[in-house]
């Protein structure tokens, strides 16, 4: 089959990376290609040369047959190749039509804009993918999962004949995956190409037709997804066996360390719970269900109308993520790009941020060695893969990129670790470096609440497992005592409160 796209020999370097070395891409009409590694494997940077971003510093890019060099995002998406971005590039003060149509405004004869049209436009796009909001509403009103809708919906108005989705579920809830998976299947019998960039091996072997792998910037295979098992698959991203997806350490957890009662906030109803010490705190739930909204009130993030916290003996009081830290809770948001990273400072100045009471001298500035001594000790200690500690963070893969949010609020000390959402968007190879370090904060005593929607992950790496339905607790599991199916079951709201294991 001819391709309608085809990348071959890619090379791209950058000051003391190469980035891409002699990488490959086809893309087929009425086929969906994967296109799978681990972060720092050179998706994203063959996608920013593919739409002009980044220029090519060998190889070949041929579209529709033809040789072609995209002098940028407009030109390639004018010749019909679309692009969902994993990071949202909405206005959030404008309506969901005024974004969609964003510089390609419907004009009536006497140059207006014809808002009619455009919002009919926008409505008719909307219910294409299944939404229930209408294109008059605010983006900035509208929850993450349905401003990556918005997004989806922007880059369908272009009838591209190749649309290339970057972790396109992230943030979707299951029936708005099923929503985009429909869609999918509607553009494949239109003949269009996608390209499908995800870490999640069940929505590749679901929806995908070929996978291509990359490892270290390199092309490793191209195979039709019907011929692989996800290990195989695993193992040619990784270049090794990955033994014990969830390596889970047995330890017999300490003392109490913090005990909430009735903590009641928005989003959040008469929730109560106790995390030991060297304890790993699962926190379940399906999405909207206010397991973040719950760490938020707890941290101090959210206002907290009703309840105490008790930690280490002393009840405190957290009125803002100051508190927060002050009182030793640190939380790790699921959104790192927004909440836990300043993508124009460097790995150095990233990980320091909160930590920097800890490196001030008594009259004024920093001890800037110490600060770097410490910073070097977590970049070898979490493997973090960077050039030096003065990279912007915002070149990173996002898997380096998660790690520096970790080591971040660990170098503040804490004594609770909230982690939401700590492997959304990493490779199955970075994921299983991160549990091995959560795992030796647990055996340093570390008390840790692991905020999951893959259930999996919960229960591949959770001593004890609390079930959130609609801002009340609804399921608390010990470990031998949680299924897949209990808690689902809790998520749902079908368990009685007779039934909770205390």
């Amino acid at each position: 089959m001819q391709p309608l796209l085809q990348l071959t020999g890619i090379e791209k370097s950058f000051p003391g990376v190469k980035a891409l070395n002699g990488a490959s891409l086809a893309v087929y009409p009425g086929r969906v290609m994967a296109l799978v590694g681990e972060n720092g494997a050179g998706k994203s940077t063959m996608m920013k040369v593919l739409t002009g971003i980044y220029s090519k510093d060998a190889g070949s890019l041929q579209w529709l047959g033809s040789e072609v060099t995209f002098s940028g995002p407009k030109a390639s998406q004018e010749a019909g190749i679309g692009i969902i971005h994993q990071e949202l590039n909405l206005i959030p003060q404008l309506s969901v039509a005024e974004n969609i149509f964003l510089g390609r405004e419907f004009v009536n004869r006497i140059g207006r804009i014809d808002w009619k049209k455009m919002y009919a436009e926008a409505d008719a796009l909307l219910k294409r993918l299944n939404l229930r909001f209408n294109s008059h509403k605010l983006v900035g009103d509208l929850s993450i999962g349905d401003q990556q809708m918005v997004e989806i919906a922007k880059v369908l108005s272009f009838e591209s004949k190749v649309i290339i989705m970057d972790e396109p579920t992230d943030a979707l809830t299951d029936t708005e995956t099923l929503s985009l998976f429909r869609v999918i299947n509607e553009l494949k019998a239109q003949g269009c190409g996608i390209v499908y960039i995800s870490h999640r091996m069940k929505e590749i072997f679901e929806i995908c037709d070929d996978v291509t792998v990359f490892r270290d910037g390199q092309f490793i295979a191209e195979r039709a997804v019907s011929d692989l098992r996800e290990e195989s698959l695993i193992e040619m991203m990784v270049g090794r066996k990955l033994e014990d997806q969830y390596p889970r350490i047995d330890q017999e957890p300490g003392a109490v360390r913090l005990t909430v009662e009735n903590l009641s906030g928005p989003g959040v109803d008469n929730v109560s719970f106790t995390l030991r010490k060297g304890e790993i705190l699962g926190i379940s739930g399906l999405m909207g269900a206010g397991r973040t909204e719950l760490m938020k009130v707890l941290y101090g993030a959210l206002p907290r109308t009703r309840g105490s916290v008790t930690l280490n003996g002393r009840t405190i009081i957290t009125r803002s993520p100051q508190d927060g830290l002050a009182n030793g809770i640190v939380y790790i948001s699921e959104d790192r790009k927004r909440d836990g990273l300043v993508l124009g400072m460097s790995v150095k100045e990233n990980m320091s941020l909160t930590a920097l009471r800890y490196f001030s001298r008594a009259g004024g500035g920093l001890k800037h060695a110490e600060e770097q001594l410490a910073v070097g000790d977590f970049i070898r200690l979490f493997n973090v893969k960077t050039p030096s500690m003065m990279q912007p963070i915002g070149l990173l893969s996002g898997g380096n990129q998660q790690k520096v949010a970790i080591a971040r609020g660990l170098m503040t000390r804490p004594d609770v670790l909230i982690l939401d959402e700590p492997t959304r968007g990493v490779d199955v190879g970075a994921k299983k470096e991160i549990y091995q370090l959560i795992n030796q904060f647990k055996a340093e005593g570390l008390s840790i609440i692991l905020v999951s929607s893959e259930m999996p992950e919960v229960l591949g790496m959770s001593d004890r497992i609390l079930v959130m339905h609609e801002g009340h607790l609804s399921g608390e599991f010990s470990r031998e005592q949680a299924t897949q199916e209990s808690l689902m079951a809790a998520a749902v709201g079908k368990q009685h409160s007779e039934d909770l294991v205390v």
